[in-house]
């Protein structure tokens, strides 16, 4: 007699990993919704507080998080099809990719505390820190969990990696326009 299948069977990696990535999207959602539960009491000076920050460079980094996004599912595809040296090729560069976007990030967060902007400058900013920052502790994370999952190489574990990969690409193209694009 068959065995029962359940409706979770067939997700990427395993249940929990699930439970997880939406956890974290209940998070990020409850503070993009805060955000713009505050926007409404201050519009202007919200408006203000985003001109100082670097929407070219958040573009740029939008156009990298994606690109790492692709790359890693290049990658569990490879690994799936058991062409295990591409897909760690592909992981490998999906983690470049997130170092990179954390070193524009970094920059970005230089410059404007450079320009004496921190997370008690305006309500806005303490939104963007909370927001961008534990967004960032999560591409963090995520550079750290590709090469192990890489390294091991078995196509359950990697499709679990690359789906809180994705994750933390969703959130970005969420967080993208709200904080730097809205007005």
């Amino acid at each position: 007699m068959a065995e029962a299948r359940s409706a979770f069977d067939d997700l990427p990696g395993d249940l929990m990993i699930w439970v997880l990535i939406v956890s974290e999207l209940l998070v990020f959602g409850a503070g993009l919704a805060a955000f713009l539960g505050v926007r409404i009491t201050d519009p202007a000076g919200f408006a203000a507080a985003q001109d100082h920050l670097h929407r070219a460079a958040a573009g740029v980094n939008t156009v990298v998080l994606v690109t790492s996004g692709w790359l890693a599912a290049l990658g569990a595809q490879a690994v799936e099809a058991g062409r295990l040296g591409r897909g760690r090729r592909f992981l490998a560069g999906a983690t470049v990719l997130g170092a990179l976007f954390l070193a524009i990030k970094a920059a970005e967060y230089g410059d404007m505390a450079a320009a004496g902007i921190g997370i008690e400058t305006h309500a806005f900013f303490t939104f963007y820190y909370l927001v961008t920052g534990f967004h960032a502790a999560h591409v963090a994370a995520g550079i750290v969990v590709l090469p192990l999952v890489a390294a091991r190489a078995r196509a359950r574990e990697v499709e679990a990696g690359v789906a809180f990969w994705h994750m933390v690409d969703l959130v970005w193209v969420l967080v993208f326009p709200v904080l730097y694009l809205l007005r």
